[in-house]
């Protein structure tokens, strides 16, 4: 398992263990991968993602353009060996999307039960967002007219 955010880790281990999932993907609703687990190459993680954010992001915007609400809560695919379950949850850090990939030994409703569960850990475990640290091309800007200022007078 990797995390990016230490916080994540012991729900996600929980998730996993109770679930009985075989690869697992924690994402911000842009496609930012949190954590993951099971997944054999980078290239994977980072399409998983970008597919997971993309098809959660058209599923929210049928569900509005249907009159269906704001969300249609879960996106489930039942395959023959596996299936997947993706779903959205918000946090203090904002919206982030759960993709989890389960076989034969567990079911639809273990994943949905438990994966409830871990959203609501990580909502509860995650620390408020950081105040907003400076864009480093706007303090480059700063400190290179700071430099010109010395070097050349308060006329520069």
């Amino acid at each position: 398992m990797r995390v990016l955010e230490p916080w994540v880790a012991d729900p996600l281990a929980e998730l996993l263990r109770e679930s009985a999932a075989r690869l697992a993907l924690v994402m911000t609703a842009s496609g930012q991968v949190i954590a993951q687990h099971g997944f054999a190459r980078s290239l994977d993680v980072m399409a998983a993602a970008a597919l997971g954010a993309g098809i959660l992001a058209s599923t929210r915007e049928l569900a509005r353009l249907t009159g269906a609400g704001d969300d249609f809560g879960a996106v489930v695919h039942q395959g023959g060996e596996r299936g997947i379950w993706l779903a959205g949850f918000d946090t203090p850090r904002g919206r982030w999307v759960g993709l989890v990939v389960f076989g034969a030994e567990s079911s639809v409703g273990l994943v949905r039960l438990f994966f409830e569960q871990f959203a609501e850990r990580v909502a509860a475990a995650t620390p408020p967002p950081r105040a907003g640290r400076e864009v480093l091309a706007a303090g480059f800007e700063r400190e290179l007219d700071d430099s010109l200022r010395s070097l050349f007078g308060s006329g520069a």
